[in-house]
């Protein structure tokens, strides 16, 4: 039998085909990009495509005006899926305002209707595993808010970044050829916060009682519901199994009572905690009653720092303010002459401090 090459190669060719028809990974002219940020605790993320100009017309052409039919799948109104390939997804990871509007946490497709006039709709739709907007449903919508796009210096890839971040807020951007379309976003941070509080505490880490006082702190530091603080700062004192009785949580659990107004049981409260405390602790209750204005408070506490821990430092150094902060200049000065001869061993930071303290002091100033 004659030896035909022609029909090996073919068949070669045959038995390969299945293989060739195999789906592998190979780079894409758009390549996969994503980008996230946290406000608060609360975290959003946008998954997209970036398309690059490419010398192409975009607005209007490449990204053509209103709703169209693309020319596949059911959708015959369909909105541009703000980015190529799949569909562009945002996630937040907590409820979220948009343009004012609320948006519950989840993820959602996120699509855009584009006008020659530059308002441009944006949509967040629960369909999310759709490729490009072929097969939008409006049904689906959660939300739909309108912006105004700007002009931007010319952007040749797609990109979608944060902007004018704050604990409640960011602006999210899309950049594309010479348009900006921002888009806010707020978040009620307290509100998320506490409630996430509440609930962390029910799990794992309720069992440690440096979580009731971290927990405690947040709320008296916004001025939120100040009842239940003072409940997590005692849980952290004498919650079975977790409670601890020591400055820490004695001292946390004296603020919250001060904040309620409840001024003689957080005195009594936070004279158990001066019992207990360690020189660094007495020291820098000490420099807070001064920064409040509790200047006759500071001294006492750093008098009594003194007597338990004396010539430790910073002691005197502690004395030297609290005698300043009540115009007992010449006690003062007495008290940072010894600290200046207390500093550690290479310590660095303190000596000028104290030097230009000392000259203060003889001048008549107060160094707090």
């Amino acid at each position: 039998m004659t030896f035909r090459p022609e029909l090996a190669v073919a068949s070669l060719l045959l038995a390969f085909t299945p293989l060739a028809a195999q789906s592998v990974t190979l780079p894409q002219e758009s390549p996969a990009a994503s980008v996230s940020q946290t406000i608060g605790i609360t975290e959003i993320s946008v998954s997209y495509h970036r398309p690059s100009v490419n010398q192409r017309e975009v607005w209007g052409k490449l990204v053509p005006y209103g709703l169209n039919n693309l020319g596949f799948g059911p959708s015959t109104q369909a909105p541009w899926r703000a980015g190529a390939n799949e569909n562009t997804l945002f996630t937040c990871t907590h409820h979220v305002q948009i343009g004012g509007k609320p948006l519950e946490a989840g993820t959602y497709g996120l699509h855009l209707i584009v006008t020659e006039s530059g308002t441009i709709t944006v949509i967040f739709s629960r369909q999310t595993t759709a490729w490009g907007s072929f097969f939008y449903e409006p049904t689906q919508d959660a939300l739909r808010v309108d912006v105004t796009w700007e002009d931007a210096p010319h952007q040749e890839q797609l990109v979608y970044r944060f902007d004018a971040v704050t604990r409640t807020s960011a602006v999210l951007s899309l950049a594309w050829e010479k348009k900006r379309i921002p888009i806010s976003i707020t978040v009620d941070t307290d509100a998320v916060v506490v409630a996430n509080l509440k609930r962390e505490l029910q799990g794992s880490k309720g069992f440690h009682y440096q979580a009731w006082i971290n927990a405690a702190d947040f709320l008296l530091s916004r001025g939120l519901e100040l009842p239940l603080a003072l409940v997590w700062a005692e849980t952290a004192i004498s919650g079975p199994f977790i409670g601890e009785r020591n400055f820490t949580s004695l001292s946390t659990k004296a603020k919250v009572l001060d904040k309620l107004g409840r001024t003689s049981e957080a005195v009594g409260v936070m004279d158990e905690a001066l019992k207990i405390g360690s020189v660094t602790d007495l020291h820098q209750y000490a420099r807070q009653m001064i920064a409040a204005g509790r200047k006759e408070r500071a001294l006492a506490v750093f008098k009594l720092n003194a007597e338990r821990h004396p010539d430790v430092w910073p002691v005197n150094y502690g004395l030297a303010r609290g005698y300043s902060a009540v115009g007992d200049y010449p006690a003062a000065l007495q008290a940072l002459l010894k600290a200046q001869k207390q500093v550690p061993p290479g310590d660095t930071l303190n000596p000028p401090v104290i030097s230009a303290n000392i000259e203060k002091l003889k001048q008549g100033k107060d160094i707090n």
